[in-house]
C-alpha cells in the first residue's frame, strides 16, 4: 500500500461524506444533466485538492461543516476548470476516459463546466466565511490568467524560467494555496500557521505541475496524453528551458530556430525532446523538485510533531514520485 493510499485510508469517512455531498450538491431538475455529471463523477480522480483541505483542517482542528463545504467547493472549481480545459484543448480522452464533449459536445461540456463552477461558488457560500468565498473566487481568476499566460507565451514567446514559474503558480500552485486557505478558515485559523501553510501548497503545486511536465517527455499509456503534446501545443517546459539556456550547447541554435516555428512536426518534437533528455533537462527538474520538497520540510518542521505533519510530507513525496 502506497503512503498516498494510507493517506486516503485515513480520511476514508470524510471522503465518503465529501462524495456523498458532491453527488447531492450536483442533483438537479434535468435528466440530462443528471445523466452527464453520475457518468462523470464515476471516474474521480485521487481528489488530492480536498484531501489538502482536510489535512490543513486536522493539522489545526478538526474536519467540520465549513471544512467539508470548503472541500465540495474547491473539488467542483477544480473540475469545471478540466472540463474547461478538455473543451480548449479538444480533449477527447482523459486517463484513459472519454471526456464530456468527447461522448456528447463541446456546447454539453461547458454548460456542465459552468453548472459545477456556480455549484462551488454556492457551497463556498453555504460555509458563512467570506474569506472561504474570496480565496475560491481569486482562485477562478488566478486559474484563468494562468491558462491565458500560457497560451499568450506560447504563440509570442517563448519563456524563461521566471516566467514559467510565474505561470505555473497561476494555473497550478494557486488551486493548492487555496486548499490550505480554506482548510484553515474552516478551523477559524488565520495568523503564521496558515502563511506557513500557504508556501508549503506553493511548494507543493509547483512540484505537481513540474512533474506533469517531465511526463510529456516519455511514452506512457498510463498518463493519458502523447508525448510532446505541451512542445505540439507550443508550451516550454522546464527540461527543455534549462537545456536550451546553456550558451555552451552546441546545438542550441539549432533547438532555437525550431521553437521558432509556427507548427512542428513529429519528428522535430522528437528532436526537442531527445535534445532536453540528453542534455540534462529531466535530471533538472527532478533536482528542482527536491530542492522544492526540501523547503516544504523545513516548512513543515515549525508544527508540532503528529501523524498529519507526516502525512503533508509525505503528500509532496508522493506528489514527486507519482507515475501519473
Amino acid at each position: 500500500m502506497t503512503t498516498f493510499q494510507t493517506i486516503q485510508q485515513t480520511l476514508a469517512p470524510e471522503l465518503k461524506q465529501l462524495n456523498d455531498r458532491i453527488l447531492a450538491t450536483l442533483d438537479s431538475p434535468n435528466e440530462l444533466m443528471n445523466r452527464v455529471v453520475r457518468n462523470y463523477l464515476e471516474k474521480k480522480g485521487k481528489q488530492i485538492r480536498p484531501i489538502l483541505v482536510m489535512l490543513s483542517a486536522k493539522l489545526l482542528g478538526e474536519v467540520n461543516e465549513r471544512v467539508m463545504g470548503g472541500a465540495v467547493a474547491v473539488e467542483l472549481l477544480h473540475n469545471a476548470s478540466l472540463i474547461h480545459d478538455d473543451v480548449v484543448d479538444d480533449t477527447l480522452m482523459r486517463r484513459g476516459a472519454p471526456t464530456i464533449n468527447g461522448t456528447w459536445d463541446n456546447h454539453l461540456a461547458v454548460l456542465v463546466g459552468d453548472f459545477f463552477l456556480s455549484n462551488a461558488l454556492l457551497q463556498g457560500v453555504d460555509t458563512g466565511d467570506i474569506r472561504i468565498v474570496r480565496s475560491i473566487s481569486d482562485l477562478g481568476r488566478l486559474l484563468s490568467i494562468g491558462e491565458l499566460d500560457e497560451i499568450y507565451n506560447a504563440r509570442y514567446n517563448h519563456p524563461d524560467e521566471e516566467t514559467y514559474f510565474k505561470i505555473i503558480y497561476r494555473k497550478t500552485a494557486s488551486l493548492f494555496v487555496s486548499c490550505v486557505e480554506v482548510g484553515a478558515y474552516g478551523v477559524g485559523v488565520d495568523d503564521w500557521r496558515l502563511e506557513a501553510l500557504r508556501e508549503y501548497a506553493r511548494l507543493l503545486g509547483l512540484c505537481f505541475q513540474i512533474k506533469d511536465d517531465v511526463f510529456d517527455y516519455f511514452s506512457d499509456d498510463k498518463i493519458g496524453k502523447p508525448t510532446g503534446n505541451d512542445l505540439r501545443e507550443g508550451k516550454v517546459t522546464l527540461p527543455l528551458l534549462h537545456t536550451i539556456a546553456d550558451e555552451n550547447n552546441p546545438c542550441r541554435g539549432d533547438m532555437l530556430a525550431l521553437l521558432q516555428k509556427d507548427v512542428l512536426d513529429s519528428s522535430e518534437i522528437e528532436t526537442l525532446i531527445r535534445f532536453a533528455v540528453d542534455g540534462g533537462g529531466i535530471e533538472y527538474a527532478y533536482d528542482t523538485m527536491r530542492r522544492l520538497r526540501d523547503e516544504a520540510a523545513a516548512l513543515l518542521e515549525r508544527f508540532p510533531a503528529s501523524p498529519v505533519r507526516d502525512a503533508f510530507l509525505s503528500l509532496i513525496d508522493y506528489i514527486i514520485a507519482r507515475e501519473n
